[in-house]
This record gives C-alpha cells, sequence and structure tokens, in this order.
C-alpha cells in the first residue's frame, strides 16, 4: 500500500488501447505507483468491458504507468482521522468487498487469456494482481512484496489462495508473514510468476508478444484451462475427471476443435476463431 497522491488532472485512471487481437490496459496513476482507488477499480471495469465487447480482441495484457507495476491499495480511500468512529472508517472491509473482490472475480472470468506485464514493484493488492492474471512477465528490476504483515493485517484480493497455489505453504507462509521483497529472478523460481524479461528487454514487448501469440490460439479452450487448473487442487479426481470429460465434450463442438484437428490431419497451420 502506498499513501494517497492525487490522479492527473483529466487523466483516466486506466488507459486501454487495442493493438490488434490485444487489449493493453495500463494502471494510470504513477504518482501514486499505481496504486488503487475505488475510480481506478470502476475504470478497470470499464476497460475490462470495452475488451469483452469486441470479439476480435482475444487477449489482453495489464501494466502500470512509471516505474511501478501496482503499489496496492491507496491508503487515502481510508478515513483515519481521529475522533469518534475511527474504527468503522478505517475498516478495510467494504472496500475489498465492493472493489478488489469484484476486480479479481472479473479477471478469473474473463473470457480470454491475461498476462500481466510487471514493470516494477507489485506490493499487497499489485503482488495479487499480477497473481490473479493468467500468466506474468517481469522486469528485471521488478519486485513483489507482501506488505500486510507491516501495518497488521493479511494478504487480500486473492493473496492466500494464490501464494499457496504457486508457491507452495512453507514459501507462502514465509512471503506473507515476513513481507520481504521478493525480486523478479526469486518470483520466477519460486512459481510466482511465468518469466522474466532479459536485461535490456522490454517487459511490456515481451508480454505483448506473448499476447498476440495466445489471441492466435483457440481461446475457449485457454479459459477453459484457467478454469479446470484453479478448480483441480479443491476437487477430489472423480469430480475432476468428470469435469474434464464435460469440458472436452463442449469444446469438442467448437469451431476451433474441428479446424486444430483437421489442420494437424492435413499437415497445416491451424486458423482458430477463438469459437
Amino acid at each position: 500500500m502506498t499513501p494517497a497522491s492525487p490522479a492527473t488532472a483529466g487523466a483516466p485512471a486506466v488507459l486501454y488501447a487495442e493493438h490488434g487481437a490485444v487489449a493493453l490496459l495500463t494502471l494510470n496513476r504513477p504518482q501514486a505507483l499505481n496504486s488503487f482507488t475505488r475510480q481506478m477499480h470502476r475504470d478497470l471495469w470499464a476497460a475490462l468491458d470495452q475488451a469483452e465487447a469486441n470479439p476480435l480482441i482475444r487477449a489482453l495484457v495489464i501494466t502500470g504507468a512509471g516505474r511501478g507495476f501496482c503499489a496496492g491499495a491507496d491508503l487515502g480511500e481510508f478515513d483515519f482521522t481521529p475522533g469518534p468512529g475511527l474504527v468503522e472508517r478505517a475498516n478495510p472491509g467494504p472496500i475489498i468487498d465492493q472493489a478488489f473482490n469484484p476486480t479479481v472475480r472479473r479477471l478469473q472470468a474473463l473470457r480470454m487469456p491475461t498476462v500481466a506485464a510487471v514493470n516494477g514493484v507489485a506490493a499487497g493488492a499489485g503482488a495479487s494482481l499480477a497473481m490473479t492474471c493468467d500468466i506474468a512477465i517481469a522486469a528485471p528490476a521488478a519486485s513483489f512484496i507482501q506488505a500486510f504483515s507491516k501495518i497488521g493485517l493479511v494478504p487480500d484480493a486473492g493473496g492466500t489462495w494464490f501464494l499457496v497455489k504457486r508457491l507452495g505453504l512453507a514459501r507462502a507462509l514465509g512471503a506473507a508473514m515476513l513481507g520481504d521483497k521478493l525480486s523478479a529472478k526469486d518470483a520466477r523460481e519460486w512459481g510466482m510468476i511465468w518469466d522474466v524479461a532479459a536485461e535490456g528487454e522490454d517487459c511490456l514487448d515481451k508480454a505483448m508478444q506473448l499476447a498476440a501469440r495466445l489471441a492466435q490460439m483457440p481461446t475457449r479452450a485457454l479459459v477453459e484451462t484457467r478454469r479446470l487448473l484453479h478448480t483441480g487442487a479443491a476437487n477430489g479426481l472423480d469430480t475432476q475427471l468428470d469435469l474434464e470429460r464435460d469440458t472436452q465434450s463442449a469444446l469438442g463442438r467448437t469451431h476451433d476443435y474441428i479446424e486444430g484437428v483437421t489442420a494437424f490431419l492435413e499437415k497445416r497451420p491451424a486458423a482458430f476463431k477463438g469459437e
């Protein structure tokens, strides 16, 4: 988390651009390390609406403006003025329920794969945001910090769920309790992120190239893969086997399945449509 900083006058908190079949969303509060306000969540939802409304968009990249990816929640959203009602006014529960949780759920339900281009520090809910995306690419100098224990809180925005799934319990406990900075290299080696850009390589360029590749793949199959992998750890084998069967059966009626197998048999590249 970071103290409140005023937004750039007249600038939206989230920028939206389309690059072919890839939508690029840029968190745009660089003076506050792109920490989240309620308005920033609303702007993010509007950008996601815009991407989903365009059938040509088949992958999405999220990055941050300036030197940070996202520093979590902007503490200016909480009222710490001394006096009556302080505990109620400073309560983080409502903004988690009304803003952060809907953002996580929305990204996890998106109809297209998502890539995080972590260009700088990802702290608190910012680290959760990177893990919420399907694939994360970090700049060599990027870092990940579970800052909650330093202010008497617990990881949120899905942090307690993603950390265990990505790191395993031992490393998740260490990262969450100690609140030490995790380098991009260690984040990759521990399984928090997919890859780190090479020295001199722009992590956003690398993320956009990866998203462009995903955008040419069978979109529905990618999204169903996300869903099954996330449910797999909680389900028993029999339940998961049934889900795999049902999902394969549904995907077996899609254009991309027929095209993929036909292209394989004809020894040519498949022309997927995301349908």
